[in-house]
């Protein structure tokens, strides 16, 4: 009987393992691909250079870059101080009833929506009865309605797992509930909620479907001076030249327009995993 269990045991952890290294080795080969197709168009002029509409080689993706750092310091803006306050009050202000139960299960709908409904979205409340126009400040917004699901349930989970205790003891000691959150509840739960965060915004910069509708464009002779100009960004960028674009290296600036977004969002990761490093040491200090 033992020996069953053991045998089965090790199946189990066979398949875990096969799937393990299935997953690692389709990551490897994709971005090794990526790197190796385009990392020899990565130079200063690429990055540093505007975009040229006529020959894609003579310029670079300057314009792209900036629009996409802007769209993510605007859907960050918003949507994270947005998602973590709203997960505060569901998890803590909120009893458990059969309304808290149902408007959690259609946030958690709401994360599993194609991206293109919210682009169908922000075009239909943003761009027309707002009258913001296909603008940066349209997608940010759109961009930021799309992330607030993915904010709120990492948040929600990040503040179920602190124990209740602690709430408990900190009330008991005289402190009010704000004080309890304040002081309690939110440092403990704090990098849970910025890799929930930084997986969201991931997602968002990585979304071409959205934006299309509501203000990105392929070519824009300068850099968005306002919330409410046009703007370039990468996926944008990186979907013409891969899909539509008739230069005969488009397919390798593509590539490389890749390797620049995979760095954005290796960047924004690393930096989430300081912060989340310097919290956790900072509590167990």
């Amino acid at each position: 009987m033992k020996n069953n269990r053991l045998i089965k045991e090790k199946i189990i952890f066979s398949f875990i393992r096969m799937a393990a290294f299935f997953s690692a080795i389709t990551l490897v080969l994709i971005i090794g691909y990526v790197f190796v197709r385009g990392f020899r168009v990565v130079d200063w002029q690429f990055l540093s250079q505007e975009v040229q509409q006529r020959d894609i080689t003579k310029g670079g993706i300057l314009q792209a870059i900036v629009g996409t750092i802007y769209l993510g310091i605007g859907t960050f803006l918003i949507a994270v101080p947005a998602g973590i306050s709203s997960a505060i009050f569901l998890n803590e202000y909120i009893p458990d009833t059969r309304i808290s139960r149902v408007i959690r299960i259609a946030i958690r709908n709401l994360a599993g929506v194609p991206s293109i409904v919210y682009g169908l979205f922000g075009l239909a409340v943003f761009v027309q009865f707002f009258n913001l126009r296909t603008s940066l400040l349209s997608a940010i917004l759109t961009l930021s309605s799309m992330t607030l699901p993915w904010i709120i349930t990492a948040s929600e989970e990040s503040l179920k797992a602190v124990p209740f205790e602690f709430r408990e003891a900190a009330i008991a000691m005289g402190a009010t509930k704000w004080q309890t959150i304040k002081k309690i509840v939110i440092p403990h739960s704090l990098p849970g909620m910025i890799t929930g965060s930084v997986l969201g915004l991931s997602r968002a910069l990585g979304e071409t479907a959205p934006i299309i509708l509501v203000g990105a464009t392929f070519y824009c002779h300068n850099l968005p001076t306002s919330v409410f100009d046009k703007f370039m960004a990468l996926p944008y960028h990186l979907f013409i030249l891969a899909t539509q674009h008739a230069h005969p290296q488009a397919h390798e600036y593509a590539l490389g327009t890749a390797i620049v977004l995979i760095a954005i969002i290796y960047l924004m990761s690393l930096t989430a995993i300081i912060i989340r490093y310097h919290f956790r040491k900072k509590k167990n200090a």
